[in-house]
């Protein structure tokens, strides 16, 4: 199932619970943009092929992703056909949507970044781990011979089962199962995708692969997770890593083998102050979803050498990095939260809900939304500024996620050291 847990934005939906991310690396910093790619008016009707046109040219072409044969799958795929009828007004925006049991769909920019990274030929047998809605499935019949797919929940595993068959998606086989296990009858693959988090990879997918065979998989902890890229080469894994990202864990015996898991009673942040870095060009590490922002190293810096840089010039478009946290409402009773910004020609995006803030959105045991509340926003701290707040945490909470950045808002909004106590 399409676990990526990543939030995004739009100009039609202040936060939608995701499960990805989601990504940052290709998506980070400045695309090339034409007249032609930018977002319609609000209040501009379109077909669903129109908008989903639009949003691959947008949102993925724009965001980095080249393969042509990918490009055009995602152009062709109905992703309204994968939501329920509740969500579909939303298909064809980059943002995760709900699809019952708990679970959500992936954005359409971590289903094409993804399927981009293990390279689909038209001979390949690929396994997917986590059905999900099936549209992963269906991005990739087109650009592979059979696809073997896996769902750990019943209801979605039948649910996506019967929605593919609908579709004629012949290719595609699927069945409830623990992917941990992978799909023995069916191996060697060519190349496996799986779409849940494990602590490590594995054993059992790495023996289904074949020789010279791809596995793009989210490996690390409950919170903190990198997306790789392994090639199985002279019989030994070869590993990449992508970008930052954060998936809902993969169940059955992998949770269960678990070693390292987050405590929801001390909730916590991870590098807030963003001086643990990595890559070229830097970001910060812990932090998923990057969007048009730059690592500044200065000794003027508030916290440490590094601050952050977000910068926008058109109106809509995402500017921001989130982070999600364990943390319990029946024994955290509030956050108390403090952070240092600056900004500079900012100004209000596409509605009122775009510009600089800091949001914690609060999700209960279902993942389900409960509230966000926000510190913010700002549009005039020419200088820099400590803001501290105390947030109250919902008894119903068991996650939670920062999300910072411009939102939607043009101009520049810097920021650095912050912080996140709970107090009992």
């Amino acid at each position: 199932m399409i676990f990526s847990r990543v939030l995004h934005w739009s100009a039609r939906a202040l936060l939608i619970i995701a499960i990805i991310l989601p990504g940052q690396g290709r998506g980070q910093g400045k695309s090339p943009r034409t007249e032609k790619k930018r977002k319609p008016a609000a209040g501009q009707n379109l077909t669903a092929e129109e908008a989903r046109k639009l949003m691959v040219d947008d949102e993925i072409v724009g965001a980095g992703v080249k393969n042509p044969r990918v490009i055009e799958s995602m152009r062709a795929t109905a992703r309204h056909e994968f939501v329920p009828a509740s969500q579909r007004s939303n298909s064809y925006y980059d943002m995760a949507l709900p699809i019952g049991d708990g679970q959500t769909i992936s954005p359409p920019f971590v289903v094409a970044y993804m399927t981009e990274a293990i390279d689909p030929q038209p001979s390949d047998k690929v396994l997917e781990i986590g059905t999900g809605s099936g549209y992963q499935a269906a991005v990739l019949s087109p650009l592979v011979r059979e696809v073997y797919s896996i769902e750990i929940v019943e209801a979605l595993g039948k649910r996506a089962e019967k929605t593919l068959q609908r579709l004629h998606y012949a290719n595609v086989q699927t069945k409830v199962g623990d992917g941990y296990l992978g799909w023995p009858e069916h191996a060697p693959f060519d190349k496996i995708i799986v779409t849940c988090s494990p602590e490590k990879v594995p054993q059992a997918l790495v023996d289904q692969l074949k020789p010279g065979g791809r596995m793009i998989v989210p490996v690390g902890e409950r919170y903190q997770q990198t997306l790789y890229l392994l090639k199985k080469t002279d019989g030994k894994m070869v590993s990449e890593a992508l970008l930052p990202t954060l998936f809902v864990p993969m169940t059955g015996k992998a949770e269960d083998r678990r070693e390292i898991k987050p405590d929801p009673k001390e909730p916590k942040l991870r590098n807030g102050d963003f001086e643990e870095i990595t890559g070229d060009p830097p970001h910060p590490i812990a932090w998923h979803y990057q969007r048009q922002l730059e690592v500044i190293t200065a000794a003027d810096a508030p916290s440490g050498k590094h601050y952050l840089h977000f910068h926008n010039e058109e109106s809509g478009r995402g500017s921001q990095i989130l982070q999600a946290f364990a943390i319990d409402g029946r024994y955290v009773h509030s956050l108390d939260m403090a952070v240092r910004v600056r900004c500079r020609g900012v100004k209000q995006g596409q509605n009122a809900m775009q510009l600089p803030l800091l949001g914690v959105a609060f999700y209960d045991e279902n993942r389900g939304t409960i509230t966000e509340k926000k510190i913010g926003p700002w549009q005039s701290e020419s200088d820099w500024k400590q803001e501290m707040k105390s947030i109250e945490v919902p008894p119903r909470a068991r996650e939670a996620l920062v999300r910072i950045g411009l939102f939607g808002a043009t101009g520049d909004f810097w920021i650095d050291d912050v912080q996140l106590k709970g107090q009992p």
